[in-house]
């Protein structure tokens, strides 16, 4: 399935309200995460069965909309362990890179400006659990 084939005839405005970022943005992304992937599949393995514009716009319909791993699998062609293996992926490198990142909260208790809206982060996250005995 091809969604960003469907969606990138769309006007700047569309394309940011339905992803979040600027088209400029998400080329960006692209080139890292195509990068990134040249350098980790420098062997022979398995390709992904999804194009890198296609993951990427998993992985943001995920952090916009927190729809569930089951949902995207369904609208990938995937299962939920991929989708989540892919989505964790995209988060890493682009977090690695340096390039996408939120302000720390020491920076926005330094700032002169006043929030009136907090955000609570209710994203799945894996968690440690004790070894059976």
């Amino acid at each position: 399935m091809q969604k960003y084939e469907e969606i990138k005839q769309f006007s700047e405005e569309q394309f940011r309200r339905l992803t979040g970022v600027k088209k400029s943005t998400f080329a960006v992304m692209v080139s890292l995460l195509l990068e990134a992937e040249n350098n980790r599949y420098r062997r022979a393995g398995r390709k992904s069965s999804l194009t890198m514009e296609d993951r990427l716009l998993m992985a943001l319909e995920y952090i916009r909309e927190y729809r569930t791993y089951f949902h995207l699998g369904t609208s990938y062609g995937l299962s939920e362990s991929a989708c989540y293996r892919s989505c964790k992926w995209v988060e890493d490198v682009l977090i690695k890179s340096g390039k996408f990142a939120l302000p720390g909260r020491k920076a926005l208790l330094k700032s002169d400006v006043e929030y009136e809206v907090v955000l609570v982060d209710a994203t799945e996250s894996p968690i440690q659990r004790p070894k059976k005995k």
